[in-house]
């Protein structure tokens, strides 16, 4: 079971979250190419190691949470709220 660390409530385990997706992913201009789109919404890359990403804390205060996880041991690195620019 994973113990993520909300900025807002504290530690928390993960089935009080909701995965929301790769936080290193940058969302395309609105009026990109349809191409540019299909790639960013359904597109992932089998990442092994370090990834950021972004989880709700539906059960608790609904705020955003950046997380740095590792994803063959499952380690979080690092956690800390979703950037204004980013939401």
């Amino acid at each position: 079971m994973l113990t993520i660390r909300c900025p807002y409530c504290g530690e928390r385990t993960h089935t009080e979250f909701t995965f929301m997706g790769d936080a290193s992913k940058t969302r395309p201009a609105d009026d990109a190419p349809e191409a540019a789109w299909f790639d960013h919404v359904f597109l992932r890359d089998n990442k092994r190691g370090p990834l950021r990403e972004i989880w709700q804390h539906n059960l608790g205060c609904r705020g955003f949470v950046v997380i740095e996880r590792d994803l063959v041991t499952h380690a979080i690195a690092a956690a800390g709220p979703l950037p204004e620019a980013a939401s």
